[in-house]
């Protein structure tokens, strides 16, 4: 059930059925040369989505904006910071809260560790307020690359990379424009840098000319199976005392 879609009684309705809500979390940030900035928010709302069509779920709008620090310096990258995402993830479960829901799936489409940080941060304060919530928050991209492990033929592949140049070629193939030279950052270790783009230029981290769109359709349907393992657990999880 996709919440923006569905009228007030539908959704009285679905609440017979579940009590479970995925929120996407994406960002809009740049993904090399060819891939829309969007990559993030698209491939999180897509598995959403895709699940919402085999088992009772509601599927929140997604955030479309991100904390994206490696990246900042490259055009394009709309940013937030740690305080607003927390804000916002806590706003929106303590709303669907008090709508009737109690199993709340946050998935980000956005692997940055800080971004991914205080989603938790802002699981862990949930979890002190609402007594009869159960969250869990997923990296969907760690999904990706866990479960496809054996479709991807580059190794340490991440941003804009194999797996993500495979999955929008599925997905939105329209989208893709060309391709992008295989690159890993240089980032100095420990050391914070101002102008991350000077080590990084071109904003790729893998090997987008290994991707494909049979690749990413066994990706994508591999994400939708462990996010509905995920959900099952979730919704049966008892918590010890």
């Amino acid at each position: 059930m996709i919440l923006s879609d569905i009228t007030m009684p539908e959704f009285i309705e679905g609440l017979r059925q579940t009590q479970t809500v995925l929120i996407p979390f994406g960002a809009v940030e740049e993904h090399g040369h060819h891939l829309p900035l969007g990559t993030d928010t698209m491939q999180a709302y897509d598995v959403c989505c895709r699940l919402s069509e085999k088992r009772p779920v509601f599927v929140a709008p997604p955030i479309y904006y991100g904390v994206c620090r490696s990246t900042s310096s490259h055009p394009g990258t709309i940013s937030i910071t740690t305080d607003t995402l927390r804000a916002l993830a806590v706003d929106l479960v303590s709303n669907l809260y008090r709508q009737g829901m109690r199993n709340f799936v946050l998935i980000s489409g956005h692997a940055g560790g800080t971004h991914n940080a205080a989603l938790v941060d802002a699981g862990e304060k949930l979890l002190a307020r609402l007594p009869q919530a159960r969250i869990a928050v997923v990296t969907e991209y760690d999904l990706a690359a866990q479960h496809g492990r054996d479709l991807i033929e580059t190794a340490g592949d991440a941003h804009a990379g194999e797996i993500e140049t495979s999955r929008i070629l599925f997905t939105r193939p329209h989208l893709v424009k060309g391709t992008s030279p295989r690159e890993t950052p240089q980032f100095p270790k420990g050391i914070l840098v101002r102008n991350k783009r000077n080590y990084w230029p071109g904003g790729v981290h893998g090997d987008p000319s290994r991707a494909s769109a049979e690749k990413g359709e066994k990706i994508e349907a591999l994400v939708v199976e462990a996010l509905a393992r995920l959900v099952d657990e979730l919704e049966n999880f008892v918590e010890k005392v």
